[in-house]
């Protein structure tokens, strides 16, 4: 399984924090709209990532709700049918719920910053630090406290659980 060491916080003034996150970033701005939709599982937590293009990934990952740079696990299986996808997993282990939000997508070093809007739910940031196979939780936890330093993301504006569970 592929491995990131993650953290959430609230964003107050988007465009404020994303001209932080430029002058950090590894490379351009992309803009990417996705439908993520949950379905019940035994263990972790199994989603459908859903993008304009009609394309897809689903996305099964287990990681501890934790208001600090926490563990994650995941496995994904790109599709390029995820409306049937959907059917056939809706309907078979039934929908927790749904997540759409346009997310802007930076890198630096080996991390990805989301800066996300979610649609019924405000504006976050998710840093994910990419775990290589000779990297450390440590490492990883290490590196995500130095960005939420230098981004100014305090422990305060943590959030502890998915998107799904706010809603």
């Amino acid at each position: 399984m592929a491995q990131n060491v993650e953290i959430k916080a609230f964003i107050d003034d988007f465009e404020d924090f994303e001209e932080k996150v430029v002058k950090i970033s590894d490379c351009a701005l992309e803009i990417i709209h996705q439908h993520d939709i949950f379905f019940n599982c035994e263990s972790g937590r199994l989603k459908l990532r859903i993008f304009d293009s009609n394309s897809g990934v689903l996305i099964g990952y287990t990681r501890a709700d934790s208001d600090s740079p926490s563990l994650s696990s995941y496995l994904l299986s790109h599709t390029d049918d995820p409306h049937g996808i959907k059917e056939l997993l809706t309907k078979s282990l039934g929908t927790v719920g749904e997540v759409k939000k346009e997310r802007h997508l930076y890198f630096s070093g080996n991390t990805r910053i989301h800066i996300d809007k979610v649609e019924d739910l405000g504006t976050f940031v998710e840093l994910e630090v990419v775990l290589g196979a000779e990297d450390t939780v440590g490492e990883g936890r290490k590196v995500a406290r130095e960005l939420m330093k230098e981004l100014c993301i305090s422990k305060d504006s943590l959030i502890d659980v998915a998107y799904i569970d706010m809603m």
